[in-house]
């Protein structure tokens, strides 16, 4: 199975994860749940988030969103990172999950998620 990260985990915040570290270790996909994950539920793409996406492509990873969210929520908030997507990714069923991977070309030892509800995420 892939690494899972909470926001918990890490201060609260998926921000305070080293994904740098985690690159190194081998790690070449992330997907990102969106709302209290990156963003306040229903908010919109913001500074920091937009940030750490260009960041993360910049160190050299493969960034995909997974929401149980309708489309319209997950194309608003992607709309200035563009981002891959899944909308109504039926979470915490697996085959999204697996699609995503497969979208961003990497296996499961090489695909971290991040998420904030560990019930409704795996």
């Amino acid at each position: 199975m892939f690494q899972i990260f909470y926001p918990d985990e890490y201060k609260k915040s998926a921000y305070h994860i080293d994904f740098q570290k985690k690159y190194e270790e081998g790690y070449r996909g992330v997907i990102f749940d969106i709302d209290n994950t990156l963003v306040p539920h229903g908010a919109m793409a913001d500074k920091r988030a937009k940030n750490l996406i260009c960041r993360l492509r910049k160190i050299g990873y493969g960034v995909l969103l997974l929401s149980n969210n309708k489309e319209a929520r997950v194309s608003m908030f992607n709309k200035d990172i563009k981002a891959p997507y899944i909308y109504k990714a039926g979470k915490p069923k697996v085959k999204n999950y697996q699609k995503g991977m497969e979208m961003l070309g990497s296996k499961k030892e090489q695909t971290l998620f991040v998420g904030d509800q560990l019930f409704t995420d795996v």
